[in-house]
């Protein structure tokens, strides 16, 4: 087989392909074997219809027709194999010539994923802010652990912010009372918001005894009145943080010391942050460089994928699509709305660290793909050699060589992009904790024998 391309307007190639008269000979005796199982001629017993005996009940070239569109599909995907074409859509294929006798031609016009311009990606700017814990972050992770020994105890005032209040609720509508809106005796802790909206405003100040009324919306979307009223207040008690409070509760022996270690704590939790905010904004600024709006087919492959995700998610969890929008209240429209934000700055950062990895010239070695292939295979509980046959009959193996180049495009970028404040002022990686986690990158990178290469595929 031999195939040329033509590229063509609006982001298309033509793939001209000519296949040997050997080979559509074989694709038609395919056929005539499958269709002989399959067609009933009396006097002939299942499959043991003689060819010509097959052609003449079906008309005159039939079976060569049916042979050739059999082939098609096989017949395209190696041609756009063999001439590294990355296809995003499905082809519009003409056969040419053959249909008849002879070698066969067809043309196949498909949408191939475009290559975009990054222009001046070696000058990208990233405004970070520095990672900071005050000594307020401290004492509130000090309040926390407090909170989990703490005890509540009745008082004598008026509710407030924090108390655990037990209050009875009616609600009624033009006078008439609504049963759906009423409890008697239930614990609520003020701040929590979660019975009804305006309960907090209207019970903090209240007195043991005494009742509150406001106005709140109902379940059905009208107004209605609610009355509240309190018949105890308890307030949270902690316990006092000293140094056998301290001892007590953790592996530290004075309350000092404990201190310093959630402050530590804080500070690699912020870098952490930190980390995966620069990366996003590494991202963005790189998708901001790419003026052209994506393929739409390739935002609709993103939208459904994004779906085809959730899905996987929740049937993890035991839940199906339908129970999950029936307890989020989400409509079809709503969640196919909510997967397409985004998705084609999705798409354009595909394309873009794509386009980054060629023009750096960044490719994966056999051993990096061993590697990952090793990698995968531990996940599922496969050898390295079973995960590649699996992928190379998919035909996922270039996925996966794409994603690893892509990888190794960001974290160049990453390694690479100037750092600013809001001021503008440049800012030290130290400063923001990239500086270890860059040089983690960097070694893993020359174990794997460099970033960058020729021959990019």
């Amino acid at each position: 087989m031999r195939a040329s391309t033509e590229s063509l307007e609006g982001n298309r190639v033509k793939l001209s392909i000519e296949v040997e008269e050997a080979e559509i000979d074989k694709a038609v005796e395919r056929t005539y074997r499958r269709m002989a199982g399959q067609v009933r001629i009396p006097g002939f017993r299942p499959g043991k219809v003689p060819r010509r005996i097959l052609e003449a009940r079906l008309g005159a070239g039939t079976l060569r027709l049916e042979a050739i569109q059999d082939a098609l599909p096989d017949l395209y995907a190696e041609a756009i194999r063999d001439a590294d074409v990355d296809a995003i859509a499905s082809p519009e294929i003409d056969i040419t010539d053959g249909k008849e006798s002879g070698p066969v031609t067809f043309d196949a016009v498909v949408e191939v994923r475009p290559t975009v311009s990054i222009a001046g990606y070696e000058g990208l700017q990233v405004t970070m802010t520095r990672p900071s814990v005050s000594d307020e972050d401290v004492e509130a992770q000090l309040v926390r652990m407090r909170e989990q020994g703490s005890h509540l105890e009745t008082v004598d005032r008026p509710a407030a912010d924090g108390d655990m209040v037990t209050i009875s609720v009616s609600a009624t509508r033009d006078g008439k009372a609504l049963p759906g809106m009423t409890v008697d005796d239930v614990e609520y802790r003020i701040g929590s918001d979660d019975l009804v909206a305006g309960l907090d405003a209207a019970i903090v100040g209240v007195e043991k005894g005494a009742t509150a009324t406001f106005d709140t919306t109902a379940p059905d979307g009208e107004q209605a009145s609610l009355s509240v009223s309190v018949s105890e207040v308890k307030e949270r008690v902690l316990p006092e943080a000293t140094d056998a409070w301290a001892a007590d509760v953790s592996e530290f022996e004075t309350l000092e010391e404990l201190r310093e270690a959630l402050r530590q704590r804080l500070i690699e939790v912020s870098r952490i942050n930190t980390r995966a905010q620069f990366q996003e904004r590494v991202v963005e600024a790189l998708v901001a460089l790419v003026a052209d709006d994506p393929p739409q087919v390739l935002v609709d492959e993103e939208v459904r994928d994004r779906l085809e995700q959730l899905a996987h998610r929740l049937e993890r969890q035991g839940v199906s699509m339908d129970q999950y929008m029936r307890a989020t209240g989400t409509e079809g429209g709503e969640l196919v709305a909510q997967a397409t934000e985004g998705a084609a700055d999705a798409v354009k950062a595909d394309l873009a660290l794509r386009a980054l990895a060629s023009e750096r010239g960044i490719s994966i070695s056999e051993d990096e793909m061993d590697e990952e292939l090793a990698r995968i295979g531990e996940q599922v509980g496969q050898s390295a050699g079973q995960v590649r046959l699996q992928l190379e009959r998919s035909d996922r193996l270039t996925a996966i060589r794409s994603e690893m180049r892509k990888r190794k495009a960001l974290e160049w970028l990453v390694e690479n992009v100037s750092v600013v404040d809001e001021q503008g002022k440049p800012l030290d990686r130290s400063e923001l904790g990239l500086s270890d986690e860059a040089q983690q990158r960097s070694g893993e990178s020359e174990d794997m024998g460099g970033t960058t290469g020729e021959g990019a595929p």
